[in-house]
């Protein structure tokens, strides 16, 4: 070995051109994130191997017997940290090539954009800067490298002010590359362990060659068995008939420890032209009061690259957290990039597509579990609908609808089961306990009530209609035919119709008479669906019924003609008794629509009082 260190001079020089720039840039460039060192030249460790694993499978290289590893050693009395593989090495060609010469074609029109704080997507990376970003942590970096052709091994070694000298050296691992960091005092909390240890954990938990950690502060035990610190084989990598469910929620564990069981998971193996991998999870969500932002980490063939990639992930499926690795994106990859990418936008649209066939596939394989499902999934189910036309073409034959009596219902099936009593229209309700009245007659002649409880509800419902031969009515909007009976003592007063329009002060309320199935009921307003359709928006935007006032103007009071009370008020000849009478039915069929104002109350509870005491004195 030493008389192969000599067979080549000692040579010094400048690291390319204008290094007066370009070095003072890395180590200010990402201070905050300077971490990102370890990632890059651990994956600069793991190339190597795979370059001579790729060669060993041509047949151009015999790797029979060799175990293949990256080794990660902390030296804290020395101060430095080196990285070191056994891979396919470098001569002194290559050092002078690959290292000694950095790519600046664009790199100074970079700066200037860097110097004027336009620097949001980073340089390294950009200008074979990768090796270079160990100068954001060290004062001086040197690398021993042997190529497998047989060449002479390398000494190079430079400085952060760009000089550097090069020379032979020793090398008694037969092929492979040290990359040794004197930490500066930037670069000293990777002194310690435990900070080390969390960015391998980050960056490297899933790269393709073993990683073995060493500290030079641990106890020896020469009889312990070392095990690598990453996994080399993710669960993505597998094919989906493959895996596990304890499979799928222990790397679930793994990726964001939490232990809670995800709902179900997305196992995606997107072949040409695509060509990513990965798993989604819908996670639990325990409350609505749970933080619904997923985290999805982007990897570059095993390598962690962010875990913040909005623009990948469709905005109404933001909650899903997982993992893709897409070897066809760049390892340092910008925003712009994502944002501009047609590659991206077609992984999004994959996704998109492969949610859509997870959810169709519960619905008609686990009816059950999917059901169980709807609670949590529903809300960003009915987004997507909203958002993506396509993705409701593909879930439209899934969608529930929750009923007030707690079942889940497909909409086909809803309407199926609504043939004979009133075909082509779902009737619904916004409140259970408000409408229970209504909810009542309603489910006492067989006719299902679905809930529509939110702003988000109201928009989905109008895009059901406008997809579909469909009609969604509010309970209290329209007395469906099922409801109204036969009445051979039908009649009609139009007096009594006069003193209700009167008590009601709604200027053009119509008064009608109809006989309905239910006799206990005196009276039942109704509101044109558009136009509660706009009261309830309001209420819900507003967050405040009494700064919402329900708008009554084209609204219909009808009176049960098989009502006992209506028939007494009718025949009461004192018109001051028939005007109170009047008054509290008005009251209580405007309880059963919404909340009495203030005055409306005071009024309502005055009549309620006299009521009782004129009751008492009979």
């Amino acid at each position: 070995m030493d008389e192969m260190k000599n067979t080549f001079e000692k040579q010094s020089g400048g690291i390319s051109v204008q290094t007066s720039h370009i070095f003072p840039v890395i180590k200010k460039w990402l201070y905050s994130e300077k971490e990102i060192f370890v990632r890059e030249l651990v994956s600069n460790a793991s190339d190597a191997v795979t370059k001579l694993k790729r060669l060993s499978s041509l047949g151009q290289y015999d790797a029979d017997g060799e175990e293949f590893r990256i080794t990660v050693k902390l030296d804290r009395e020395e101060k430095t940290l080196t990285v070191s593989d056994n891979g396919i090495g470098m001569n002194a060609d290559e050092v002078k090539k690959y290292i000694c010469n950095i790519a600046l074609s664009g790199a100074l029109e970079f700066i200037e954009k860097y110097e004027q704080g336009d620097a949001s997507n980073g340089i390294i990376g950009h200008f074979g800067l990768g090796f270079y970003s160990a100068f954001m942590v060290a004062s001086t970096v040197e690398i021993v490298t042997a190529s497998i052709d047989g060449s002479p091994a390398v000494h190079w070694e430079c400085s952060d002010d760009g000089d550097y000298t090069i020379e032979g050296a020793s090398y008694d691992r037969g092929h492979g590359t040290d990359v040794i960091l004197h930490l500066s005092s930037e670069g000293e909390e990777y002194l310690n362990g435990r900070a080390l240890r969390n960015v391998l954990d980050k960056y490297c938990a899933f790269m393709p060659v073993d990683i073995y950690y060493e500290d030079s502060d641990d106890k020896k035990d020469e009889n312990a068995e070392t095990k690598p610190i990453n996994d080399t084989a993710p669960l993505w990598q597998k094919a989906p008939s493959t895996c596990t469910e304890e499979e799928y929620a222990d790397f679930y564990t793994k990726l964001f420890n939490d232990y809670r069981k995800p709902l179900f998971q997305i196992h995606i193996n997107a072949e040409y032209p695509l060509n990513f991998k990965g798993i989604l999870y819908f996670p639990p969500i325990r409350s609505e009061y749970d933080n619904l932002e997923g985290q999805v980490k982007l990897y570059y063939n095993q390598v962690f690259v962010a875990d913040n990639i909005k623009e990948v992930i469709p905005d109404f499926l933001l909650m899903l957290k997982g993992a893709l690795d897409c070897p066809d994106l760049p390892l340092n990859v910008s925003r712009s990039y994502l944002q501009n990418s047609g590659y991206v936008s077609k992984i999004s649209a994959h996704i998109v597509k492969k949610v859509a066939d997870k959810i169709n596939g519960l619905y008609n394989t686990e009816r059950e579990k999917f059901n169980e499902y709807w609670k949590d999934i529903r809300i960003f189910v009915e987004y997507g609908c909203l958002r993506d036309k396509k993705f409701y073409d593909r879930v439209k034959d899934s969608l529930l609808l929750r009923l007030t009596s707690g079942e889940l219902v497909s909409v086909n099936e809803y309407l199926e089961s609504a043939k004979e009593k009133h075909e082509g229209k779902i009737y619904y309700a916004t409140d259970k306990i408000a409408q229970a009245q209504y909810i009542s007659m309603f489910e006492s002649q067989g006719i299902k009530v679905a809930l529509v409880e939110g702003p988000l509800d109201f928009q989905f419902i109008s895009m059901l209609e406008s997809e579909n031969s469909v009609k969604f009515l509010r309970i209290d909007s329209d007395v469906a035919d099922a409801l109204k009976g036969e009445d051979s003592d039908a009649f009609s007063d139009d007096a009594l119709a006069e003193i209700f329009k009167n008590v009601s002060g709604v200027e053009n309320l119509k008064v009608e008479y109809s006989a309905l199935k239910d006799e206990g009921v005196p009276a039942i307003l109704n509101i044109p669906e558009e136009m509660r359709r706009m009261n309830d928006m309001m209420r819900y935007y507003m967050q405040n019924s009494e700064e919402a006032p329900m708008t009554l103007g084209e609204a219909t009071l009808i009176l049960n003609t098989k009502n006992s009370l209506i028939r007494t008020v009718s025949s009461v000849e004192d018109s001051d008794k028939k005007t109170n009478g009047a008054k509290q039915i008005w009251s209580l069929a405007l309880l059963a629509q919404r909340t009495l104002t203030a005055e409306e109350l005071k009024t309502f509870l005055a009549q309620c009082y006299t009521t009782l005491e004129d009751s008492l004195k009979k």
